[in-house]
């Protein structure tokens, strides 16, 4: 390290630290029971559950209504022992949705409805649900089996707070003392979890929720400038009630890849209130890559 008091750095590092819970993926041969935990394949979903679809346009300039993609289902059972914090529902399922077509990022109020999470109380009467027929075979996400483990988790050095980086900290110590603990940084969006910091690739995000979700959009420098002074105070302090419920990263076997964008991540993040009272239904989705 350069100098820094190291035993001051491990101490802030303490209260920083939150959990997460790391998701380990593998191909199965087996025959995965309707409500398992898995990434892909078919959800596990009430008989009269409505398939999501979003209006979007794709990358070669193509605006269509499009099913939104299956990306994982988490049996809440499987997790409440590495939930820690005591965050999650302690059952039922946790459904993850993504249209991955025209892969919006979340900048834009448009891009509302481009991500779905359902939380199903009870496994009680789900059944798994086919594929919609009209969506690109491309999209379609193999069913992966899928296994958890708690793990500290901190965040990255530029999403630390102002209170921390005025005692002139730097990144390299930072990281250092990251790796130490066991937390090395995820740039090429390889982890996928729940909970804990994101592991984020360009800038903080949580601002970038509140903004988006208010209805301003931030495609661009000329964007933020239009958002009032008044209305920037209310975002810094609502900011911090935005958490990260789930992170994918690149899906890959032997094969099969799915990447988003250039090795990026999906993030569904939540309010704190709103995972509390299990509304699931208000969350955002942001991507970000290199």
């Amino acid at each position: 390290m350069s100098g820094y008091n190291k035993d001051k750095l491990k101490v802030i590092f303490t209260a920083l630290a939150r959990n997460e819970i790391r998701i380990s993926y593998t191909k199965t041969d087996e025959i995965l029971t309707a409500c398992s935990s898995k990434i892909g394949g078919r959800p596990a979903v009430p008989n009269d559950f409505v398939w999501p679809r979003f209006l979007g346009e794709s990358f070669d300039g193509k605006t269509k209504e499009r099913p939104l993609s299956f990306m994982a289902q988490i049996n809440l059972e499987d997790v409440k022992n590495d939930d820690t914090e005591n965050l999650l529902p302690k059952t039922g399922i946790l459904s993850f949705f993504y249209e991955q077509i025209s892969m919006p990022w979340g900048f834009d109020p448009k891009d509302n409805g481009s991500a779905k999470v359902y939380y199903f109380p009870t496994k009680d009467h789900l059944i798994p649900m086919n594929i919609p027929k009209d969506m690109d075979e491309e999209v379609i996400m193999p069913e992966l089996a899928i296994t958890f483990e708690s793990h500290i988790s901190f965040p990255e050095y530029g999403d630390l707070s102002v209170e921390i980086t005025d005692m002139e900290i730097e990144w390299e110590d930072y990281d250092e003392c990251r790796i130490e603990y066991g937390y090395p940084c995820d740039e090429y969006g390889e982890v996928t979890k729940l909970l804990g910091y994101s592991d984020t690739i360009q800038s903080s995000m949580e601002e970038e929720c509140e903004i988006v979700t208010r209805g301003y959009r931030l495609g661009s420098p000329e964007d933020f400038a239009v958002i009032p002074d008044d209305i920037l105070e209310q975002v810094k302090i609502n900011s911090k009630n935005w958490i990260l419920l789930f992170q994918m990263g690149t899906i890959e076997t032997e094969d099969m890849e799915y990447m988003f964008g250039d090795c990026g991540h999906i993030y569904f993040w939540i309010r704190k209130q709103d995972l509390k009272n299990k509304n699931f239904d208000r969350i955002w989705l942001i991507l970000q890559c290199g």
